[in-house]
């Protein structure tokens, strides 16, 4: 039985920070991943992956400092490093259009319709703020599911820890990008990158 097929909407506008290069081929037809910049409000740049089919791009390659919008959606894939599964996010580009300078606005939305998959977990952050961590399974065609990690804050993170898995959700927000250290068993420490959705609103279904 085919799964009810969840939201999964995604709207970014932002400069490109990393070209397109070559990742994988399906059924003759290549993708490339490249790197939007999107500048929040704050000063910081999120710098969100994107995967972006040979048909989208028209034989032009995306230069480092153009304008883009871009619609599409959230993907999450499992691929294994150093003996370890990682979870992977971009967003998989359905459309694409160039924007001039003068035109130019940083866009960065979400929205998803999906389950509750893993207990949520409430903490409290170095700066005092309360937060949630929840994990969102969205279902898309073909019996897959994406499983977005995602962020709640504040009062959404005090609603969000009273939710049980197999719950059903839609949740507003942007999909941000956040560094941090990882030490090496030699304990040398090595920079990563993590991908989350930061909830902006959320409601039960």
């Amino acid at each position: 039985m085919e799964k009810t097929i969840g939201i999964n909407e995604v709207c970014l506008a932002g400069r490109v920070v990393q070209g397109p290069s070559f990742n994988h081929k399906t059924y003759g037809e290549a993708f490339y991943m490249m790197v939007l910049g999107i500048v929040r409000r704050s000063g910081y740049e999120d710098k969100i992956r994107l995967i972006v089919s040979e048909k989208i791009l028209k034989g032009r390659s995306p230069k480092e400092g153009e304008c883009l919008e871009v619609m599409g959606q959230i993907r999450t894939y499992n691929k294994e490093s150093e003996g370890r599964s990682k979870l992977e996010i971009t967003v998989f580009v359905k459309t694409m259009v160039y924007r001039k300078e003068a035109v130019f606005a940083y866009q960065n939305h979400i929205s998803l319709e999906g389950f509750i998959c893993k207990a949520p977990v409430r903490r409290t952050s170095p700066l005092g703020r309360q937060i949630c961590d929840l994990m969102i399974a969205v279902n898309r065609q073909y019996n897959k599911s994406d499983y977005v990690p995602s962020i709640a804050w504040g009062r959404n993170a005090m609603w969000c820890e009273c939710l049980n898995i197999g719950d059903k959700v839609t949740i507003e927000g942007r999909i941000q990008s956040r560094e941090y250290r990882k030490y090496t068993d030699s304990g040398e420490a090595v920079v990563k990158t993590a991908y989350e959705v930061s909830v902006v609103k959320v409601e039960f279904v």
